[in-house]
């Protein structure tokens, strides 16, 4: 129901209002800024989920930043996108994502607690600049006032509504008519009221004023009350809370302490502010005499510190660091004992939303800059998996080649030993083989206690299992003496070679594959294992045994069949042995060897090819994902990056002053900066970029840069800020806030420089160059711009604009032609000077040398020109140290 107050219309704003208003102006734009690149986060997460624009929820230029509909961060995606596979370990974490959706989402709120209602509603009826909350009844009366809670809008309404719920219908006494301040009755929860919705709700006040247009306002209940609105943690929730602990006596009670000692494990700074005890009746407007007593009086006390500062204090709010207004990224608390000053909340409110927004973009950096990282990573996996897999293919091929062959040679050279062997064994085991066959006991065959058999099957299947007896004993000793041969080979090839063949097949896509070629491999050097002396049907060794054991049967008398005796067993295992053959032995164990070696090699060399198409195809997808990582998601997600730097960046230190122009290059100007961010003198390089082209480097340059360490040969990079008004708004502009030195080596050269310092100069860019290559960098356009001099002449390398890892460069050709690789640039090279020996000039050619794999690593160049100028230089006084031209 709506309540016909008597300011119905647009209020005039107080002088606190006013100022709140002029300072949270530019945090409001910070915050839209924020809110812009975290749509565009998780619109850039989404995509990479769902590369072929498949997937649900909002789409750029939709209102809102939840993204209703789309796989969470912590959700399996089933759908294929690029998040499957290599790069799955990127993604934007839930919990980051909630709290960045909670701070830049939320709206400020002033959340007004106090020690009394009295104070309170002094506070906030100072703020919006009309008395719309009566002064809390004098007495000891337990405070019975519910939570308020202060929106716009554009027709006045009062209403009783559950937190985040509903309204209730609710017959309230400001319904019944005009008013200017709200009646008692609807401000406290009155006891006859059993409902505990009624208890539990706020009255929520809607006016058409312009604060309430930029936040809300909270009046919490008093402690007292035991109201659930009295609960900080659920007031701040969905807000970004500012708040005024309003005081009216001088100092705090027991369980004020308490309460404040309560809110301080919230770790939020707190605007306390004294309201003298005889404003509190007043009409917000009124500065009486009375007032400007206190302040004479308050003034004297501001020599030796009030009471209420030493109870702030040993409650950890104030401190020697704390006191007052800071300009650090955390905001402080504040005591403000004189109330004309309540205007300060302005600046308090600033500092409070800046240290929310600057938390905010920190985390949120801290997402891009963690993908990034992950996908630099990932390029450089990428292109030596394309590098090293072919290779890898081309390595296992020879091994095996070269294995085979070694194989074969054996088998062939082993055919006289192995004869030999035979023989050697045959007659070592002769009699141990007799007598395991005298004591061997038959298997399925019944023989009676004198040795009698059934008929002339058992014989046969007797003899065979003498037979078998003398085999397996046989083959034992083949095959050690085979295995003994090939060990060595084992050595040789196995480790490496089923390395690499095992990371081959765990590499490849196809499941169905894996293991297939090792298994081939295996084949071959376990061939030694199974070479088997058998008598197959057919074979010359075969027919010859049956013979002999035919001719034996034929011997024994058929009506009585022989008795299976011992001296029988020994007889039937002596002829066999007898009649063994060792060269046709030999001979068909070393055939055995070479046909299982032959087709082990084939079967591998088939698996090999299967496995080699199956890397083939899996290379191409690779190679297509490295070239979008490089050309469109690292520079796409650098860029969102250099945004929420620059902006944690100009929250922190503000937005820099340029100064005198230094110098110009080809994509921005040079300008001096007196002081940024505590560092004084700096130089800024204001770069617009023309294209996304242009964007996308600067922001990888930026991203490469901040990601260095800090090193003494390297140019510091301070900061960065994105100015969307140079130009007079018509062009963004990215400030680049860096080291300021001296001059440039070019500069330096034009002057005159002593060869000892010419050479201090080289071994300082080497050292430089050599600490980009250990963190993965290569510079790409090292020259005499780029080299800047301090005061003493010491080198830093600056402008890391071509900078990249190698994984992530292209192949395309950048850097100044002149100072370009000999290899892309073939033009002059410096003369010979007189003061260069014959050791300075070789490593100079050297240097030089077209063939990148010819040329000295920069660890042998550092040793060799210290060297020089240790044997050059060694005294000032010498010539070539002192003469400038050189």
């Amino acid at each position: 129901m709506e309540a016909a107050a008597g300011g119905g219309g647009s209020r005039s704003l107080s002088p606190a209002a006013r100022e709140l208003l002029r300072s949270l102006g530019s945090c409001s734009k910070h915050a839209s800024y924020l809110r812009q690149n975290l749509r565009e986060t998780k619109k850039y997460f989404r995509e990479l989920r769902h590369p072929h624009g498949g997937s649900p929820g909002p789409q750029e230029g939709e209102q809102g930043l939840e993204g209703e509909g789309e796989t969470g961060p912590g959700e399996a995606d089933t759908r294929p996108g690029l998040l499957q596979g290599s790069l799955s370990c990127i993604s934007f974490p839930q919990h980051e994502e909630e709290y960045l959706q909670a701070t830049v989402g939320c709206f400020p709120c002033i959340m007004i607690l106090g020690q009394n209602c009295g104070a309170k509603c002094h506070v906030l009826n100072s703020l919006l600049g009309e008395k719309l909350l009566p002064v809390a009844k004098s007495g000891n009366e337990k405070c019975k006032r519910r939570r308020l809670k202060f929106t716009h809008g554009k027709r006045t309404n009062i209403s009783l509504a559950l937190p985040g719920q509903y309204v209730l219908v609710h017959h309230l006494v400001a319904h019944q008519g005009k008013w200017d301040t709200i009646p008692e009755e609807d401000l406290e929860i009155q006891d006859s009221s059993q409902d505990p919705a009624h208890r539990a709700a706020h009255l929520e006040v809607t006016l058409h004023h312009p604060l309430l247009q930029e936040m809300e306002i909270l009046v919490l209940p008093c402690h007292e009350t035991g109201a659930e609105g009295g609960k900080l943690g659920d007031c701040w929730k969905h807000s970004l809370p500012i708040i005024v602990y309003a005081i009216s006596e001088e100092r705090l009670t027991d369980s004020e302490e308490s309460e404040l000692q309560e809110m301080r494990e919230h770790a939020l700074p707190v605007f306390f502010i004294k309201v003298p005890k005889h404003l509190s009746s007043l009409h917000p407007d009124s500065h009486s005499g009375p007032d400007k007593e206190l302040s004479v009086k308050n003034s004297k006390s501001e020599k030796e510190k009030s009471c209420l500062y030493r109870q702030l204090t040993k409650l950890d709010y104030l401190g020697p660091t704390v006191v007052g207004l800071s300009n650090t990224s955390k905001a402080q608390s504040t005591l403000v004992e004189h109330f004309e000053k309540f205007r300060q909340l302005g600046i308090f409110a600033k500092q409070v939303v800046q240290m929310h927004l600057v938390d905010a973009a920190t985390v949120l950096n801290g997402v891009h800059c963690r993908c990034l990282d992950i996908f630099i990573n990932q390029a450089f996996d990428m292109q030596r998996d394309l590098q090293i897999t072919p290779k890898r293919l081309e390595y296992t091929r020879d091994k095996e080649n070269e294995l085979f062959q070694s194989l074969m040679i054996i088998a062939n050279r082993k055919q006289e030993e192995m004869r030999d062997m035979i023989i050697d064994t045959l007659n070592s085991m002769k009699e141990e083989l007799l007598d395991e066959a005298a004591n061997l006991q038959f298997k399925d065959i019944i023989i009676s206690e004198n040795g009698e058999t059934v008929g002339n099957k058992d014989i046969k299947c007797c003899i065979k299992q003498i037979q078998e007896l003398i085999i397996s004993r046989l083959n034992q000793a083949v095959a050690n003496k085979l295995i003994s041969s090939v060990d060595y080979l084992r050595e040789s090839f196995v480790g490496t070679l089923e390395r690499c063949l095992k990371s081959l097949e765990k590499s490849n896509q196809d499941s169905a594959m894996n293991n297939v070629t090792s298994n081939h491999l295996k084949q071959i050097l376990n061939a030694a294992y199974h070479v088997e002396v058998t008598f197959h049907s057919g074979s010359t060794v075969s027919r010859l045994l049956w013979e002999q054991i035919k001719q034996i049967i034929h011997r024994m008398p058929w009506v009585h069949p022989p008795a299976v005796t011992i001296e029988w067993k020994r007889k039937i295992a002596q002829d066999a042995i007898e009649s063994l053959c060792a060269s046709k032995l030999a001979k068909s164990i070393c055939s055995q060897f070479r046909t299982r070696l032959n087709s082990s090699h084939e079967a591998f060399a088939a698996s090999l090819r299967q496995l080699e198409t199956g890397l083939s195809g899996r290379l191409e997808k690779t190679e297509d994902l490295w070239l979008k990582v490089r050309k469109d998601h690292a520079p796409r997600l650098a860029r969102l990056s250099l945004e929420s730097r620059s902006l944690r960046d100009l929250l922190l230190h503000g937005k820099p002053k340029l100064g005198r122009e230094l110098g110009r290059g080809q994509y921005g100007v040079v300008y001096l900066c007196d002081s940024w961010a505590g560092h004084s003198p700096c130089a800024l390089k204001s770069v617009v970029p023309p294209d996304d082209k242009h964007w996308n480097d600067l922001a990888l340059e930026f991203h490469y840069t901040r990601s260095l360490p800090r090193h003494e040969r390297l140019v510091d990079l301070h900061g960065s800020v994105i100015d969307y008004s140079y130009g007079g708004g018509s062009s963004i502009a990215v400030l680049l806030i860096m080291e300021r030195l001296h001059r440039d080596l070019y500069a330096g050269l034009k002057v005159g420089l002593k060869l000892e310092v010419r050479l201090q100069i080289a071994l300082d860019v080497v050292e430089g160059i050599r600490f980009l290559h250990c963190q993965g960098l290569v510079h790409r356009d090292i020259k005499l711009k780029n080299v800047l001099l301090d005061k003493q002449n010491r080198a830093k390398i600056t402008d890391l604009g071509f900078c990249k890892p190698e994984a992530m460069m292209s192949g395309s050709i950048v850097g100044t032609p002149i100072h370009m690789a000999p290899e892309l640039f073939s033009g002059a090279r410096p003369e010979r000077l007189p003061s260069f020996d014959e050791e300075c000039w070789q490593l100079m050619e050297a240097c030089w040398n077209g063939d990148p794999s010819q040329r000295p690593l920069l660890g042998i160049v550092q040793p060799i020109l210290q060297s020089i100028m240790d044997r050059l230089c060694k005294s000032n006084s010498g010539p070539l140290c002192n003469d400038g031209s050189t």
